[in-house]
């Protein structure tokens, strides 16, 4: 089976995401006796770090530096029929998750969303993916020639290996532009990217005013993670709404989620339940987000805060 795998890039970089998107598609690939095909555009500086993930051709559209949606379901179908590809790979995040379906319509290409595990190949070509909000599993059987599946971050673990890549200048009519952007808020403390930070400072109104917001970045930053917050601080402006984590706002699924002073509502869990440890902070010992937490520290944010602050500090030093 052949695969072609679809990388995002922002400011010269491929995306976080898209590594293991990349490693995800190599992997079926080579369990199925294909290859595997990457495609790509804009400036981007690290297309050579992709081999390392087993991709072995590199389609790289230099020229389009917009994010139209419609341009990019066109690249993709152009780079479909350019490597022979049967099941293309988009990584389940904002860009994916846009032109993903559009690629299915044209295609008809049945397609799973969200996949937490690599396909069977043996047999029907079936999927695992979370529903109801990440309660429960499905298993998705694509009927299709042609097939489409959207990796949801953080699900399967990225296999380096030594190889090298074919790059080649990959140029299609993809048509003119219709959107253009004007700004684009995604990016958390230290400029960190939310959606691709492993590590995540979060907090809620139990931090009581905005001005106390400081502790929390404090932290963030010490710990080279992103913040975030509760949708209830973004709405009455304590915090800028790309940083709202939930169920209406971004679902993240990073390797560290703190929580401070958020009660665990079914709105915000459902956007940070895949997230690997969660430590909560709260001090009300039945707030509902500790039945979904790995630790949890019933406490004072102001007392417990600035205590994790000097602990990390301590531990930085004795290590430098």
């Amino acid at each position: 089976m052949n695969v072609l795998v679809f990388a995002d890039s922002d400011n010269g970089k491929v995306a976080k995401a898209a590594y293991e998107a990349a490693s995800y598609g190599a992997t079926i690939a080579s369990r199925s006796g294909g290859k595997a095909t990457l495609v790509t555009y804009g400036r981007v500086d690290n297309l050579n770090e992709l081999a390392q993930y087993g991709i072995s051709d590199i389609l790289h559209a230099e020229s389009v530096d917009h994010v139209d949606p419609m341009q990019l379901a066109a690249l993709t179908e152009a780079a479909v029929q350019s490597s022979g590809a049967d099941l293309v790979i988009f990584s389940h995040d904002y860009t994916g998750k846009t032109i993903a379906p559009i690629v299915s319509a044209r295609m008809k290409a049945g397609m799973v969303t969200g996949a937490i595990d690599y396909p069977s190949l043996e047999g029907d070509f079936i999927v695992k993916t979370n529903v109801f909000s990440g309660k429960a599993f499905a298993h998705v059987k694509i009927n299709t020639a042609k097939k489409i599946i959207t990796l949801l971050p953080n699900s399967v673990s990225k296999e380096k290996i030594e190889a090298s890549a074919n790059v080649t200048a990959f140029a299609p009519d993809l048509g003119n532009a219709s959107v253009s952007i004007k700004e684009t808020k995604i990016k958390g403390g230290d400029g960190i990217i939310l959606t691709e930070a492993e590590l995540v400072v979060s907090a809620g109104r139990g931090l009581k005013a905005p001005e106390n917001w400081g502790m929390i970045e404090e932290l963030a930053h010490e710990l080279g993670a992103a913040t975030a917050c509760s949708r209830p601080v973004a709405d009455v402006g304590w915090r800028p709404h790309h940083e709202h984590v939930g169920q209406t706002g971004i679902a993240i699924r990073p390797n560290l989620y703190i929580a401070v002073g958020i009660s665990g509502a079914i709105q915000h869990l459902a956007g940070v339940n895949g997230s690997k440890v969660i430590v909560v902070i709260n001090t009300d010992p039945e707030a509902p987000f500790f039945k979904a937490a790995d630790y949890g520290i019933v406490g004072d944010a102001f007392e417990v805060v600035p205590k994790l602050i000097a602990a990390v500090k301590e531990l930085k030093a004795s290590q430098s």
